[in-house]
């Protein structure tokens, strides 16, 4: 079985040995190394070449927004999850635009935890419970708001922004293939005309585009 190779980064010691203890006892899932900066991390990540990163936001020198950043525009492979204390509305959109495909609360649930390192390393844009309960709120607030104009996204046909609209609200494939009685098959073409469209790399920051734009 092929292991997910994974990179702890984060500046506090003991929940690096926390969260060290709990990946150990898995049999799909190897610490290949730690940083506790974002200059140690893009060094450690050129020689090591891991699968999926957990990210801390705060840290000194560079922060996990920052390095993110660089990671990803020289090893566009790696998946990176954002685990951090941070729950507020930017620091999740900021992570989101910055490539983060998780977003998870230090204070998340072990199983949750492993959950969403599994599903990220096997491609998928995840965030955790209570980061996926904070952008749902966020988007029925904003739903209460006028709409804007559709020409802000006038590549798209009146389908795809009928899919975009439904993925800023939270549905997924199979919501929106229900909704608008759709085959899957058909949801997931519109959807990757939409990101080519967009020029946007996943699901999380097609989000992000339709949040900035004001789609609802």
């Amino acid at each position: 079985m092929t292991k997910i190779k994974l990179i702890i980064v984060d500046d506090h010691k003991l929940f690096r040995e926390g969260i060290k203890a709990l990946l150990t006892v898995t049999d799909d899932i190897e610490i290949v190394g730690e940083a506790e900066d974002g200059a140690t991390a893009l060094k450690k990540i050129r020689d090591l070449e891991p699968d999926v990163i957990l990210m801390d936001i705060n840290m000194p020198g560079l922060n996990g927004i920052r390095v993110t950043e660089q990671i990803l525009a020289q090893h566009p492979q790696t998946r990176i999850i954002m685990l951090t204390m941070l729950e507020d509305d930017a620091s999740i959109f900021h992570a989101m635009r910055a490539g983060a495909r998780g977003y998870l609360l230090k204070g998340a649930e072990p199983e949750e935890v492993l959950s969403v390192i599994r599903a990220v390393a096997e491609g998928q844009a995840l965030f955790g419970p209570a980061i996926a309960t904070r952008l749902m709120q966020y988007f029925k607030e904003l739903s209460a708001k006028p709409s804007v104009s559709d020409s802000l996204f006038p590549e798209l046909t009146d389908r795809e922004l009928e899919l975009l609209r439904l993925i800023a609200q939270g549905l997924n494939n199979q919501e929106i293939a229900q909704k608008l009685v759709l085959s899957p098959k058909t949801v997931r073409n519109h959807i990757t005309n939409i990101f080519s469209k967009l020029q946007v790399a996943d699901r999380a920051q097609a989000i992000v585009r339709a949040r900035e734009a004001g789609l609802n």
